[in-house]
């Protein structure tokens, strides 16, 4: 067994690899996971590779580190095994942000989506935010955001995993110190349940996510604009080309965000409409219609996801306000191409889809919007549930 100690320019976080010869096959992982290979230390703090399932065929893999779904293994329609979610089979690649950045399977925090310039003025008081997306903040910062910390985790059984992480007042910027979880469920209908809940000592903004990247087909080397997609929006908000909202709200009818009626991605992904072009695909906020009278009811479907291929049909519950459909417009662009992810594979653009639970991107600078504010003395709470059965 050797050790070997690196500093990432990306992060400039001290990791330390152990190097094991454990075979991953003998695992005994759905996924084909070595556990061994993600078993570390960054800044200080052990991370694990942590396995949840069901009776009914599911598993479920989590790093702490960024809080991320490493895989997701459901039946397809003949029974067998299969991976629907992006990523690396190793924590060096995850932890390596200088080299193969991604936010693959992470817990998005403080902030998920983009902040217009990095600023927001709450009480009065303009935050200036770090700038990692031309001169937006994005996910809360990136390489120092959340997804690249390492939370302290609580497995529960086999079927509930706790991840808790505490950040600074001041941290890329942001307001309060503040404690947040993640709490992963696993439950015997199969589906994946993600619930947010955070604290604050000082008046702040918080908006979570989870950033899985979903192909259904069971071959992640391939695209997957043939996937079958339904949003339950009748609206949507346009970006500029910077992906910042516009403010305006506007319906997806007779435009190429029509997704009310399921229809394969392909339909439209390569559509005129200036919204796509600017994008290169999907990259968009929808108003969800579950959400009402400032209440989202995560009782009902707001998005579903479907493979003709394998049979897998994933069904999405969220109360927050809106969805982010990403058609992983920059995967297997320049460089992005070369990377090797889990099981060899390669990559192409378009393989993939993430639907990102969230309050509208931009919204602290966009005051008729459902705010993210939290204050001390209050519990920031956000659900997501993905389930999976055959259709």
């Amino acid at each position: 067994m050797k050790k070997k100690h690196l500093l990432l320019a990306g992060m400039m976080a001290t990791v330390t690899f152990t190097a094991c010869t454990n075979d991953a096959q003998q695992s005994g992982l759905l996924s084909g996971l070595d556990p061994a290979k993600f078993d570390t230390v960054i800044n200080e703090k052990p991370v694990k590779l942590y396995t949840l399932k069901n009776q009914n065929g599911m598993e479920v893999c989590i790093t702490n580190y960024g809080g991320r779904v490493v895989s997701l293994v459901v039946p397809d329609k003949d029974g067998k095994p299969t991976d629907v979610v992006l990523g690396f089979d190793n924590i060096k690649q995850y932890a390596d942000t200088l080299n193969s950045p991604s936010d693959y399977g992470s817990s998005v925090g403080r902030y998920a989506n983009r902040i217009a310039g990095g600023k927001f003025t709450l009480s009065g008081k303009q935050y200036q935010l770090k700038q990692n997306d031309n001169s937006n903040c994005l996910h809360g910062g990136g390489t120092t955001g959340w997804m690249n910390q390492v939370y302290d985790a609580e497995q529960i059984g086999d079927s509930i995993l706790k991840l808790t992480i505490k950040a600074a007042d001041g941290e890329n910027g942001f307001p309060g110190t503040v404690t947040a979880t993640t709490t992963y469920k696993v439950t015997s209908d199969n589906t994946l349940d993600m619930t947010w809940e955070a604290t604050t000592d000082k008046e702040t903004i918080i908006n979570q996510t989870n950033h899985n990247y979903y192909n259904l087909n069971g071959d992640l080397s391939a695209v997957g604009t043939d996937m079958i997609l339904y949003v339950n929006a009748d609206n949507f908000t346009p970006s500029n080309k910077e992906y910042i909202p516009t403010g305006e709200i506007k319906p997806v009818e007779g435009t190429a965000m029509d997704f009310r009626t399921p229809h394969a991605i392909g339909d439209s992904i390569n559509s005129s409409f200036d919204q796509i072009q600017n994008a290169g695909g999907y990259d968009h906020n929808y108003c969800l219609n579950t959400f009402k009278d400032g209440k989202g009811d995560d009782t009902q479907v707001c998005a579903s996801l479907y493979s003709p291929k394998t049979g897998i049909f994933m069904e999405m519950f969220t109360n927050e306000p809106g969805v982010q459909v990403y058609s992983a417009n920059f995967q297997g662009v320049g460089k992005d191409a070369d990377i090797i992810r889990k099981g060899g594979l390669k990559y192409p653009k378009h393989v993939s889809v993430c639907l990102e639970s969230q309050k509208y991107p931009d919204s602290p600078n966009k005051k008729d919007w459902v705010q993210p504010t939290l204050k001390p003395g209050e519990k920031y709470y956000s659900h997501a549930a993905y389930k999976f059965s055959i259709k």
